[in-house]
C-alpha cells in the first residue's frame, strides 16, 4: 500500500513538472515579435496571404489629413498678448529729447499719434510672422491675467508698419512738414510693447489639437482588409498604415499592456491544460494511470504548435499547411474516438491565437478533425489513411470555399489557390502511417496496423509455431476464434485478443512432444514424476515469454503469453498427486502457474477461452447440455480460485462469454448426417467399396486427451 502511495505522488509530480512545462513552452509559441514586417506601397499588389484584422483597431488618418484638419482648427486659435507699459516711457522720452528740434505743436501730434499705435498694439516682425502662419484672425490682449480686449490681427502693428501709419497720418496734416517729421527718428521712439503669452497660447493650441480626432473609424477584429494579388489602394494603404501602428506599438490601444497580456495569454494557455487534464481524470483516467500515454497526448499537442510556430512565423507560410488532422488520427488510431476529438479541439484553440483569423482557421480545424476521427474507425490498412486524407481534403476545400462565398466574396473572386495549400496538407498526412510506427518503437503503444502485421499467419514466427507444433497451432486458432467472438459482444479489442490468441502458447515450440495435441501416441510425460511433469508444462509460458522478447513482440502480445495462465494449478498433475499421495505433503508451488493474473479484459477472455477450449476435446458427448455444463464448470472454476480479481472484466461480461463459448463450440462440434450404403452393388466391389469400407472402421472422432 506504501509502495503504491509512492508511486502515485511520483506520477503526480512528474504531470505537474509536465504541465508546467508543456504551459511555459506553449506561451514561448506564442508570436512574441509584433512588428508588422509586411512591404506595401500604394498602387502595387499585395504579395502576401489574404489579411484579416487580428483584433479590433482605430482606422487613423494620414499626416496629410491631420495637418489640413488642424489647419483649419486653429483658425479658431486666438493667441493670446501682453500689452506691456513701455509705450508711455516711450513717449515722455521723446517729449524729453533735446535734440529733436519740434515745437510743441509738432511734439502733442506725435505722441498722440504713438498714443494710438501703441493703443492698438505693436508686436515684433518674428511673432506677428508667427501668428500669421498659424491663420489666426484675432488675439486675446490681456494686461497682467485680466482680458482687456480682442484685437483684429491686422489691426495690431509691426514697428515698421506703426511708422508707416504715422508717416500716412502726417499726410493728412496740410501744415506737417514731412522733412521735417522725419527728421525727428520718430521710428527710434517705436518698440514692441505687445508680445506673446506662449504658456498660455499653448495651452489653447494644445486644446485645438487635442480636439482634432486622430481616427475616422473602427476596423473590427476578423474584417478581411486585403486579398493576396489584389491591388493596394489610398484607402488600404490607410488601414495597413494603421495596423502597422498598433502591431509595432506605436500607440497603446485600450490601455494595452505587456505585463496584463502575458498574463492574459498564461491563463488562457493553462485553463485549455487544465481541460484536458480533466478530461482525463472524469473520463479516461487509465490515460493518467501511464505517465507514457500522458506524455504522448502533451508532446503530440506542443509538436502541431511548435510545426505551426515554424511555418508561420520563420518560414512565413501559410497555416493550413500543418496538418493538424494528423494528430487526431494519430490520437485515434492509438486511444478511442472521443480522445481523439477532445485532444484535437484543444489543441486548435491554442493554435488559434497564432493565426490571423482564428474564427475561420477553428471552424476548418475542428470539421477536418471530426472527419479524421470518423473515418478512421479501424486503421488496418494503408489504404484506409489515403481515404481518411482525401475526405479531408474535400472538407476543407468545400467548407473554405463556402465561408468565402457566405462572407459576399463573388465567385469567380474566392481565391482558389488555398485548394492547392489544403492538397499539401492531404498530402502530408499521409505521413502519418510513419509516424505511427515511430510513436509505436518510443511510446511502446500498439497500433492496428501492427497488430494485423502480427496476426498474419504467414509470418516467419507463426509459420515455425505451425511447423514445430501443428496441434498446438490449430488449438490457437480455435481459441482465437472464440476468443475474438467473445470480445465483440463485451466491446473488448477483438484485433488484440485475436493476436494475443495467436501467440499465448508460442513456449511449447522448445518441447512440442510433451503436448497431448503434438503426440501420435506416446506420452513422455509419463515417465516422470508429477511435481515435473507439472513444471515441464509450467515452462511453457517461460519459454514462450522469452522467444516473445527474442523476436522483439510488443509488451501488449506477451502479457497474453505470462497471464494466459494466471495463478491456477496444472490440475491433471496436481489432482494425480494428490490422489495417489493422499497422505504426503504437497508442495502447491511445484504445480502452480508463476502468473501474474489477467490485467485487463482481453488477457481474461483468453484465459477463459484456452481453458475452454482444450477442455472441450475431452468431452464425450457434444450435446448442449454437456457444453454447457463444461463451459460452466470451467469458467466458474477460475472466478472461484480468483483468477480474475485484477481484470476490469464485469459478472455480465462473462455471463455473455460463456454464452457464446457454448454457441460456438455447438457449432464447431456439430453432428452431422449418415450417408446410407449402398447395397447389392456391384461397385461396391471397386473403388467406392473399399472407401465404404474405410468409413465403416471410423466409429467416434479422434479425441485429444486434456491439457
Amino acid at each position: 500500500m506504501k509502495g503504491k502511495i509512492v508511486s502515485l505522488n511520483i506520477r503526480y509530480v512528474v504531470y505537474a513538472i509536465s504541465l508546467a512545462l508543456a504551459i511555459a513552452a506553449t506561451y514561448f509559441l506564442f508570436p512574441q515579435d509584433d512588428d508588422f514586417s509586411h512591404y506595401f506601397e500604394v498602387g502595387k499588389p499585395w504579395t502576401y496571404e489574404a489579411l484579416m484584422a487580428p483584433q479590433d483597431f482605430p482606422l487613423y488618418k494620414s499626416d496629410a489629413e491631420l495637418e489640413q484638419e488642424r489647419a483649419e482648427a486653429m483658425k479658431a486659435l486666438e493667441p493670446y498678448v501682453i500689452n506691456s507699459q513701455d509705450a508711455i516711457h516711450n513717449s515722455q522720452l521723446f517729449v524729453n529729447n533735446t535734440d529733436v528740434i519740434l515745437s510743441a505743436r509738432y511734439k502733442d501730434w506725435v505722441v498722440n499719434r504713438l498714443s494710438e499705435v501703441y493703443e492698438i498694439g505693436v508686436i515684433s516682425l518674428q511673432d506677428k510672422q508667427e501668428l500669421e502662419r498659424l491663420g489666426v484672425e484675432k488675439v486675446v490682449v490681456l494686461d497682467g491675467n485680466i482680458v482687456k480686449r480682442k484685437e483684429m490681427m491686422n489691426a495690431i502693428f509691426t514697428p515698421k508698419t506703426a511708422y508707416d501709419y504715422i508717416l500716412t497720418k502726417a499726410n493728412e496734416e496740410s501744415w506737417i512738414d514731412d522733412n521735417l517729421l522725419r527728421s525727428a527718428n520718430i521710428a527710434e521712439y517705436i518698440n514692441p510693447n505687445v508680445t506673446i503669452d506662449r504658456v498660455k497660447t499653448d495651452q489653447a493650441m494644445q486644446i485645438i489639437i487635442d480636439g482634432v480626432m486622430l481616427t475616422s473609424g473602427m476596423v473590427q477584429k476578423g474584417e478581411k482588409i486585403i486579398d493576396k494579388g489584389e491591388v493596394v489602394t489610398e484607402k488600404t494603404y490607410q488601414i495597413l498604415k494603421s495596423l502597422q501602428r498598433v502591431v509595432d506599438g506605436e500607440e497603446e490601444l485600450h490601455g494595452k499592456n505587456d505585463a496584463w497580456r502575458v498574463v492574459g495569454n498564461v491563463v488562457l494557455i493553462t485553463l485549455l491544460f487544465v481541460l484536458l487534464m480533466a478530461y482525463f481524470v472524469l473520463f479516461r483516467p487509465k490515460v493518467l494511470e501511464s505517465i507514457r500515454a500522458t506524455e504522448f497526448m502533451i508532446l503530440m499537442l506542443l509538436g502541431m504548435l511548435g510545426l505551426l510556430a515554424l511555418v508561420t512565423q520563420y518560414l512565413e507560410l501559410n497555416e493550413y499547411i500543418v496538418p493538424f488532422a494528423m494528430l487526431a488520427l494519430v490520437v485515434r488510431v492509438f486511444f478511442d474516438s472521443r480522445t481523439a476529438l477532445y485532444v484535437h479541439i484543444i489543441t486548435v484553440l491554442l493554435a488559434s491565437q497564432m493565426v490571423p483569423d482564428a474564427t475561420e482557421f477553428v471552424f476548418l480545424q475542428i470539421l477536418a478533425g471530426m472527419v479524421a476521427v470518423s473515418s478512421l474507425k479501424d486503421m488496418n490498412s494503408r489504404a484506409q489513411l489515403v481515404k481518411s486524407a482525401l475526405l479531408i481534403f474535400v472538407v476543407y476545400s468545400v467548407s473554405f470555399v463556402a465561408m468565402e462565398l457566405a462572407r459576399g466574396v463573388d465567385f469567380e473572386n474566392v481565391d482558389w489557390s488555398m485548394l492547392f495549400v489544403f492538397g499539401l496538407n492531404s498530402v502530408a498526412l499521409l505521413f502519418a502511417y510513419g509516424l505511427i510506427f515511430i510513436i509505436e518503437k518510443v511510446f511502446g503503444f500498439l497500433s492496428e496496423v501492427t497488430l494485423v502485421e502480427l496476426s498474419n499467419i504467414n509470418s516467419p514466427l507463426l509459420m515455425e509455431f505451425s511447423e514445430k507444433c501443428p496441434g498446438t497451432f490449430q488449438h490457437v486458432l480455435q481459441v482465437s476464434n472464440l476468443a475474438v467472438e467473445v470480445a465483440k459482444k463485451i466491446g473488448a479489442n477483438a484485433l488484440l485478443v485475436r493476436t494475443g490468441a495467436l501467440y499465448h502458447d508460442l513456449g511449447k515450440m522448445v518441447n512440442p512432444m510433451y503436448y497431448t495435441e503434438n503426440q501420435t501416441g506416446i506420452n513422455p510425460l509419463n515417465e516422470l514424476p508429477y511435481e515435473e511433469a507439472a513444471q515441464v508444462i509450467i515452462s511453457h509460458v517461460q519459454e514462450g515469454v522469452k522467444i516473445a522478447e527474442k523476436h522483439n513482440l510488443p509488451y501488449q502480445i506477451i502479457e497474453f503469453i505470462s497471464m494466459h495462465h494466471g495463478c491456477s494449478k496444472v490440475k491433471y498433475f496436481y489432482n494425480s498427486f494428490k490422489n495417489k499421495y493422499p497422505d504426503r505433503e504437497i508442495d502447491e508451488r511445484k504445480f502452480t502457474y508463476p502468473g501474474p493474473l489477467p490485467a485487463t479484459k482481453e488477457t481474461a477472455i483468453l484465459m477463459m477461452s484456452d481453458a475452454v477450449e482444450a477442455a472441450s476435446r475431452s468431452l464425450k458427448s457434444y450435446d448442449e447440455d454437456s457444453i454447457r455444463n463444461l463451459v460452466e464448470g470451467v469458467v466458474n472454476s477460475q472466478m472461484a480460485d480468483g483468477q480474475f480479481r485484477n481484470s476490469p472484466i464485469s459478472f455480465r461480461d462473462v455471463e455473455i462469454a460463456k454464452r457464446v463459448f457454448v454457441e460456438k463450440l455447438k457449432n464447431i462440434y456439430h453432428t452431422r448426417i449418415q450417408y446410407p450404403e449402398l447395397k447389392n452393388n456391384k461397385e461396391d466391389k471397386g473403388a467406392l467399396g473399399e472407401i465404404n469400407k474405410t468409413l465403416k472402421k471410423v466409429r467416434t472422432p479422434y479425441r485429444f486427451q486434456k491439457k
